[in-house]
Protein backbone atom coordinates (compact mmCIF):
# COMPACT_ATOMS: atom_id res chain seq x y z
CA UNK A 1 0.00 0.00 0.00
CA UNK A 2 2.86 2.31 1.18
CA UNK A 3 4.20 2.09 -2.76
CA UNK A 4 0.83 2.79 -3.72
CA UNK A 5 0.76 5.95 -2.64
CA UNK A 6 4.49 6.69 -3.52
CA UNK A 7 3.89 6.34 -7.07
CA UNK A 8 0.47 7.97 -6.82
CA UNK A 9 2.43 11.07 -5.51
CA UNK A 10 5.07 10.69 -7.50
CA UNK A 11 2.42 11.05 -10.55
CA UNK A 12 0.58 13.87 -9.36
CA UNK A 13 3.79 16.04 -8.80
CA UNK A 14 4.57 15.42 -12.36
CA UNK A 15 1.82 15.96 -13.85
CA UNK A 16 1.94 19.61 -11.74
CA UNK A 17 5.68 19.97 -13.53
CA UNK A 18 4.34 19.52 -16.98
CA UNK A 19 1.20 21.16 -16.60
CA UNK A 20 2.99 24.34 -15.51
CA UNK A 21 5.37 24.11 -18.38
CA UNK A 22 3.05 24.06 -20.95
CA UNK A 23 2.22 27.30 -21.40
CA UNK A 24 5.56 28.12 -21.80
CA UNK A 25 5.99 25.06 -24.28
CA UNK A 26 3.03 26.52 -26.09
CA UNK A 27 3.79 29.93 -26.61
CA UNK A 28 7.48 29.09 -28.40
CA UNK A 29 5.12 26.84 -30.38
CA UNK A 30 2.29 29.25 -31.17
CA UNK A 31 5.36 31.78 -32.21
CA UNK A 32 6.95 29.72 -34.53
CA UNK A 33 4.07 29.03 -36.00
CA UNK A 34 3.08 32.55 -36.48
CA UNK A 35 6.59 33.33 -37.95
CA UNK A 36 6.53 30.73 -40.69
CA UNK A 37 2.97 32.24 -41.47
CA UNK A 38 4.38 35.18 -42.30
CA UNK A 39 7.23 33.63 -44.24
CA UNK A 40 4.38 31.67 -46.16
CA UNK A 41 2.20 34.90 -46.37
CA UNK A 42 5.25 36.99 -48.04
CA UNK A 43 6.21 34.04 -50.55
CA UNK A 44 2.71 33.45 -51.40
CA UNK A 45 1.52 37.26 -52.07
CA UNK A 46 4.47 38.33 -53.81
CA UNK A 47 4.58 35.49 -56.19
CA UNK A 48 1.23 33.33 -56.49
CA UNK A 49 -1.13 36.16 -55.61
CA UNK A 50 -2.97 33.69 -53.65
CA UNK A 51 -5.93 34.66 -51.58
CA UNK A 52 -5.39 34.87 -48.02
CA UNK A 53 -8.34 32.22 -47.26
CA UNK A 54 -6.41 29.33 -49.91
CA UNK A 55 -3.01 30.33 -48.09
CA UNK A 56 -4.60 29.61 -44.62
CA UNK A 57 -6.28 26.47 -46.32
CA UNK A 58 -2.96 25.13 -47.53
CA UNK A 59 -1.18 24.96 -44.25
CA UNK A 60 0.50 22.27 -43.09
CA UNK A 61 -1.08 20.03 -40.07
CA UNK A 62 2.05 20.76 -38.27
CA UNK A 63 1.83 24.63 -38.71
CA UNK A 64 -2.18 24.84 -37.95
CA UNK A 65 -1.77 22.49 -35.29
CA UNK A 66 0.90 24.86 -33.51
CA UNK A 67 -1.20 27.66 -33.93
CA UNK A 68 -4.02 26.04 -31.64
CA UNK A 69 -7.17 27.57 -34.16
CA UNK A 70 -6.13 30.92 -34.84
CA UNK A 71 -6.23 29.98 -37.74
CA UNK A 72 -9.72 28.71 -37.68
CA UNK A 73 -11.04 31.87 -36.25
CA UNK A 74 -9.56 33.47 -38.74
CA UNK A 75 -10.81 31.68 -41.82
CA UNK A 76 -14.35 31.69 -39.77
CA UNK A 77 -14.30 35.86 -39.87
CA UNK A 78 -13.54 35.50 -43.58
CA UNK A 79 -15.93 33.21 -44.55
CA UNK A 80 -19.19 35.41 -42.29
CA UNK A 81 -17.69 38.84 -43.53
CA UNK A 82 -18.35 40.49 -39.31
CA UNK A 83 -16.06 42.46 -37.73
CA UNK A 84 -13.24 40.55 -36.48
CA UNK A 85 -12.57 40.94 -32.25
CA UNK A 86 -9.90 40.00 -30.10
CA UNK A 87 -12.50 36.88 -28.23
CA UNK A 88 -13.38 35.46 -31.51
CA UNK A 89 -9.94 35.16 -32.63
CA UNK A 90 -8.40 34.09 -29.43
CA UNK A 91 -10.99 31.40 -28.19
CA UNK A 92 -9.33 28.79 -26.20
CA UNK A 93 -5.84 30.91 -26.33
CA UNK A 94 -5.35 31.68 -22.50
CA UNK A 95 -1.27 31.38 -22.63
CA UNK A 96 -0.69 34.61 -24.70
CA UNK A 97 0.14 37.82 -23.10
CA UNK A 98 -2.44 40.84 -23.46
CA UNK A 99 -0.02 42.97 -25.35
CA UNK A 100 0.92 39.41 -27.55
CA UNK A 101 -2.56 39.32 -28.08
CA UNK A 102 -3.20 42.85 -29.58
CA UNK A 103 0.07 42.82 -31.51
CA UNK A 104 -1.14 39.52 -33.31
CA UNK A 105 -5.18 40.93 -33.17
CA UNK A 106 -3.70 44.09 -35.62
CA UNK A 107 -1.70 41.73 -37.85
CA UNK A 108 -4.74 39.91 -38.63
CA UNK A 109 -6.75 43.07 -38.86
CA UNK A 110 -4.05 44.50 -41.49
CA UNK A 111 -3.82 41.06 -43.50
CA UNK A 112 -5.29 41.88 -47.21
CA UNK A 113 -6.09 45.12 -46.53
CA UNK A 114 -3.25 47.18 -48.65
CA UNK A 115 -1.46 46.30 -51.81
CA UNK A 116 0.73 43.93 -52.40
CA UNK A 117 4.13 45.71 -51.67
CA UNK A 118 2.68 47.65 -48.92
CA UNK A 119 1.41 44.33 -47.63
CA UNK A 120 4.63 42.34 -47.79
CA UNK A 121 6.57 45.10 -45.73
CA UNK A 122 3.64 44.92 -43.29
CA UNK A 123 4.50 41.19 -42.96
CA UNK A 124 8.29 41.49 -42.76
CA UNK A 125 7.56 44.44 -40.21
CA UNK A 126 5.53 42.18 -37.70
CA UNK A 127 7.90 39.14 -38.80
CA UNK A 128 10.83 40.72 -36.94
CA UNK A 129 8.37 41.71 -34.04
CA UNK A 130 7.23 38.41 -33.55
CA UNK A 131 10.50 36.62 -34.07
CA UNK A 132 11.81 39.18 -30.69
CA UNK A 133 9.04 37.81 -29.23
CA UNK A 134 9.85 33.70 -30.08
CA UNK A 135 13.11 34.80 -28.53
CA UNK A 136 11.89 35.67 -25.56
CA UNK A 137 8.90 32.93 -25.20
CA UNK A 138 12.18 30.26 -26.25
CA UNK A 139 14.01 31.82 -23.13
CA UNK A 140 11.37 32.32 -21.06
CA UNK A 141 11.06 28.03 -21.80
CA UNK A 142 13.91 27.50 -20.77
CA UNK A 143 13.90 29.04 -18.08
CA UNK A 144 10.70 28.32 -16.25
CA UNK A 145 9.48 25.77 -18.49
CA UNK A 146 12.42 23.25 -17.33
CA UNK A 147 12.64 24.87 -13.65
CA UNK A 148 8.84 23.88 -13.36
CA UNK A 149 9.73 20.12 -14.54
CA UNK A 150 12.95 19.68 -12.19
CA UNK A 151 11.28 21.31 -9.27
CA UNK A 152 8.56 18.37 -9.84
CA UNK A 153 10.94 16.16 -10.01
CA UNK A 154 13.07 17.00 -6.99
CA UNK A 155 9.50 17.21 -5.36
CA UNK A 156 8.82 13.73 -6.10
CA UNK A 157 12.07 12.35 -5.13
CA UNK A 158 12.00 13.78 -1.91
CA UNK A 159 8.50 12.29 -1.40
CA UNK A 160 9.66 9.25 -2.32
CA UNK A 161 12.56 9.51 0.25
CA UNK A 162 9.75 10.58 3.07
CA UNK A 163 8.19 7.63 2.29
CA UNK A 164 11.34 5.37 2.48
Amino acid sequence: MKYFFIIIFIAIFLYIGFFFSKKYRQRQQFFNAIILLCHKFDVEINFSRERIKNIFESLDEKIKSQLFGIDKNYIAYLSEQNALDKHSLFHNINFLKEDEKDLIFVFFKTLGRSDIDSQSKEIRTFSSRFDEIFKSAQQENKKYGTFSIKLAIIASIFILILFI
